[in-house]
């Protein structure tokens, strides 16, 4: 069976960037959900935090966490943790990449999701991360929000897409 991507709706950045990215109103009308985020924050450094809401609230989740640098390799549990991003600090005008899936999040029983990714750059450190997460919620997910783990903004052309998927 194969499936079906359909873009539910996207969000970009424009010139004095956003303190997050949002998708509001999310249909109930799909069996699972993909975000497609592209990112980088004003951070000084050279990387920042991806975090993730879901519904607005930023309870009741947990998160494995594989993760590297390109030297070194850890795990760790996290919350509301969805990956690096490229800061102010790495290589110029690089993105970091995320994909977000979260199968059954109309359903009634608690949600899962699961995250792949990685900053773009040409210095010495780039970060990978893998993420297996759960929301215990049997409420249906009606919105996300992404936003800066240090409280900075996401810079112009800062992108989301936010697709429903079903299976055929």
């Amino acid at each position: 069976m194969a499936n079906t991507f359909e873009l539910i709706s996207s969000v970009t950045a424009g010139a004095l960037g956003a303190a997050s990215i949002d998708f509001t109103s999310i249909p109930s009308t799909f069996t699972d959900l993909c975000v497609k985020v592209s990112s980088r924050s004003d951070r000084v450094g050279t990387t920042d935090n991806l975090f993730m809401k879901i519904n607005g609230v930023t309870t009741n989740r947990s998160a494995r966490v594989l993760y590297g640098n390109g030297s070194a390799a850890s795990s760790f549990t996290e919350t509301l943790y969805v990956g690096e991003l490229d800061a102010l600090g790495s290589t110029a005008s690089t993105f970091s990449s995320h994909e977000i899936y979260i199968p059954n999040y109309a359903g009634g029983t608690n949600k899962s999701f699961s995250v792949d990714g990685v900053t773009e750059q040409n210095g010495t450190a780039a970060y990978a991360t893998l993420i297996a997460g759960l929301w215990s919620s049997t409420a249906a997910i009606t919105s996300l929000s992404f936003y800066s783990g240090y409280g900075t903004t996401l810079v112009q052309y800062s992108t989301a897409y936010l697709y429903g998927v079903k299976n055929a």
